[in-house]
């Protein structure tokens, strides 16, 4: 239908309010529009006015040029000032802390008798005030060091350039060219990488020291701070390390050997390298003879009788343990509140000297008469108390061909000595018993059929037979029968802490522990069931004597994660493994011991993993680049190793019952036993204190150093004092008698 024509017309009033809105937008538009063109009418006209102001200015000729070159020059001053701001701001950022308290931990180790065993950390002293130390000695620094110390500004220009001539000309580095301010820089606050933002950072930073210190306090802190070698900071500790005398004391000769550590340490420090450091000082005493600090006269006796420093080569040195306690020590500095500022500790350990060095001597040895015939260049043990203190530890046959520490470091597949913790965790479920028959028999999941050491099968058995032949099909079923993350939980509770893979072939020990894991964790059958914490540190004091740190009080407490009646099924397991199975190497007349001996695929690695009711300890045999060993299984060297070390330390001790095993007989001495290594060096073990009478002694030390540090006045009320301390100690009897 067509629509209505009245309809397609707007109203009136429409089309009124139409063309109002069309008027109001073109006045809007023409309004922006003469708006911009007066805008650029009067912007042209200004230019106009400032041009025609600006050309009175104009200069013509060299006053042009000169003015030319001012304003490049501002230009450019303005955007090298920001650059060297964005540049300055991260090297300022390092002194953000209180940098001149900043120090490094010095640590002294005592063995679990207080007898000092070694130091880590450095030594460090900045007592000795600048006037104090001998012309000579800072006359040699300077020569070598920086020349020209007090007349620059913290940067040495002509220095720099000298240094960098003279190196070109040489192909090489023969001549430094940083000053003693950006040395000092560089130790206070940053690293030893060669980058150019480090030595942005030390040039920016050697300026802010000259700002805030004076040239005697710059060269004071660098005598104090720079490292010397041999764990030695500033001269003075160097001077007591190397001479045994103050760095006030020294001659001109061991001055010169001291001047002479600042450019290489390691590479000059008279016990590393005593013709070197000879040579080095020669150069220093040719540096001062041209500086014009001395004559050649002066220095001619220097010349002719050359610094003897002491003699510093220590063989016995327990350095892997001592290496292992000093990590300890700065995860619990660093646990310590943030207000605690000391940085140097003595720390008693629970090192056992005696079994320290039977195990060096009985690893050495075992290496020297059988390491070539069995394929074997490496080994690693530790030896621990049932509480988890390490009382040996060995990382490798010696340590100054490698430092790398192989009980806690490296990683290894465990074999056969990771079954007790399957076995365990069965046991645990209450399905499984020691009497348990089971089969030994073909088992394949997917494509994998793993297979016993003689590729045979021994059909029915009870469980305690499977463990003491270390077989290896009743092993994984036992896995496929609990779980194998079961056994991951269990072993991580006993205290292995390396990660665990949960694989099929989990159960055989695939997976990668340390030595110190397997100590750690076999501590929970020597003890009963508790996990402990293994530790080196016993106690941390101040050089004053102030207790900082003791284990007792504030280390790990023991917790019980198996059962007693568990531990008293799977010990006499482990016991048959030992006299009855693949560890009879291991027996030691007397001494009641259980255990399991361990070999990887390829017999990479052979360990052997034991326990009395005294210590707990694991060894383990092997190379380092995982070649494999000519058939060395765990129960041969590892197990022969392990039973020479442990004879040695159960000799003169009080021999405690091993839990789960105090009713069986221990076993006498046989054939297999005859290899006991009884004495060390033609010495035997001496009696040893116990753990008790050690703490006794250690009590009766302390009491003794707090009463000489006390005033000798008013003695009754001294002598009332130790009758009350007396009577509140439970190791002392009112009368006074142990």
């Amino acid at each position: 239908m067509p629509e209505d024509p009245k309809e397609a017309v707007p109203p009136p009033g429409t089309r009124s309010r139409g063309k109002r809105l069309r008027n109001v937008l073109l006045a809007i538009d023409s309004w922006i529009d003469s708006t911009i063109y007066m805008g650029g009418v009067r912007l042209r006209a200004f230019w106009q006015s400032f041009v025609a102001f600006t050309e009175r200015f104009n200069l013509q000729g060299p006053a042009r040029w000169g003015v030319e070159i001012a304003s490049e020059g501002m230009t450019w001053g303005a955007v090298g000032a920001v650059l060297m701001l964005a540049l300055a701001i991260p090297a300022f950022q390092e002194t953000s802390d209180d940098w001149l308290k900043r120090s490094e931990l010095s640590v002294t180790f005592l063995d679990r008798y207080g007898n000092t065993i070694g130091e880590r950390g450095i030594r460090h002293n900045d007592t000795v005030p600048l006037e104090e130390f001998p012309d000579h000695l800072i006359k040699a620094v300077l020569a070598t060091e920086d020349r020209r110390f007090y007349e620059h500004f913290g940067i040495d220009i002509p220095g720099t350039f000298r240094a960098v001539l003279s190196n070109a000309r040489a192909g090489g580095v023969v001549q430094g060219g940083s000053s003693i301010s950006q040395q000092l820089a560089k130790n206070l606050f940053l690293s030893n990488e060669r980058t150019l933002e480090r030595k942005i950072k030390e040039a920016f930073l050697a300026l802010w020291l000259e700002f805030h210190l004076t040239k005697n306090q710059i060269l004071k802190l660098y005598l104090d701070r720079a490292y010397m070698g041999g764990g030695t900071f500033g001269v003075d500790a160097a001077a007591q390390y190397y001479f045994g005398k103050s760095a006030r004391d020294v001659n001109l000769a061991e001055a010169a050997m001291l001047a002479g550590l600042f450019k290489a340490p390691s590479k000059f420090a008279p016990h590393v390298n005593l013709p070197a450091a000879r040579g080095r000082a020669s150069v220093v005493l040719d540096n001062l003879v041209d500086a014009g600090f001395m004559t050649e006269g002066q220095v001619f006796g220097a010349r002719r009788n050359p610094a003897t420093p002491i003699d510093r080569k220590r063989e016995d040195v327990p350095e892997y343990y001592l290496d292992y306690a000093f990590d300890q020590v700065k995860s619990i500095v660093d646990s310590l509140p943030r207000s605690y500022s000391e940085r140097s500790f003595v720390v008693r350990t629970a090192l056992d000297p005696n079994i320290q060095k039977a195990a060096d001597t009985a690893i050495r040895d075992s290496l020297k008469q059988f390491g070539k015939d069995y394929g074997a260049s490496q080994s690693a043990m530790v030896v621990m108390e049932p509480n988890g203190a390490v009382r040996a530890m060995v990382g490798g046959r010696d340590y100054g061909e490698s430092q790398f520490n192989r009980a806690t470091d490296a990683l290894r597949q465990p074999g056969s000595s990771f079954k007790p913790y399957v076995y365990t965790a069965a046991l645990m479920t209450g399905k499984y018993t020691p009497q348990t028959m089971v089969v030994d028999g073909p088992i394949c999941i997917g494509n994998w059929c793993p297979q016993n050491y003689g590729h045979s099968y021994a059909g029915r058995i009870p469980l305690i037979t499977a463990l003491t032949r270390s077989l290896n099909t009743v092993a994984v079923k036992l896995a496929e029968s609990i779980g194998r993350g079961r056994i991951v939980d269990l072993a991580h509770a006993m205290g292995v802490k390396s990660e665990l893979k949960i694989t099929r072939s989990l159960p055989l020990g695939a997976a990668e522990v340390t030595v110190l894991d397997q100590a750690t964790a076999y501590c929970v059958f020597a003890n009963g069931g508790y996990a402990v914490d293994p530790h080196a540190v016993i106690e941390m004091r101040t050089p004053n004597g102030d207790p900082v740190w003791n284990f007792a009080q504030d280390g790990g407490k023991p917790k019980r994660v198996i059962p007693p009646e568990i531990i008293a099924m799977i010990n006499p397991m482990l016991n048959s493994v030992v006299e009855h199975g693949t560890a009879r190497r291991a027996i030691i007349p007397g001494v009641k011991v259980a255990g399991k001996t361990g070999t990887t695929n390829s017999y990479r690695d052979a360990w052997f993993v034991g326990f009395t009711g005294n210590y707990a300890a694991a060894i383990w045999f092997g190379n380092d680049d995982y070649t494999s060993t000519r058939r060395m299984t765990g129960g041969s060297l590892p197990a022969m190793t392990w039973q020479k070390v442990m004879a040695f330390a159960h000799q003169g001790i009080e021999i405690k019952p091993t839990p789960g095993l105090d009713d069986q007989p221990a076993p006498t001495s046989n054939a297999i036993a005859q290899a006991s290594l009884l004495e060390i060096d033609g010495v035997k073990r001496p009696v040893t204190l116990s753990p008790a009478a050690a703490e006794r002694l250690m009590g009766l030390s302390a009491r003794m150093r707090d009463a000489a540090s006390q005033p000798l006045a008013r003695p009754s009320a001294a002598l009332e004092q130790d009758r009350i301390l007396a009577g509140r100690d439970p190791d002392i009897s009112p009368t006074g008698s142990n």
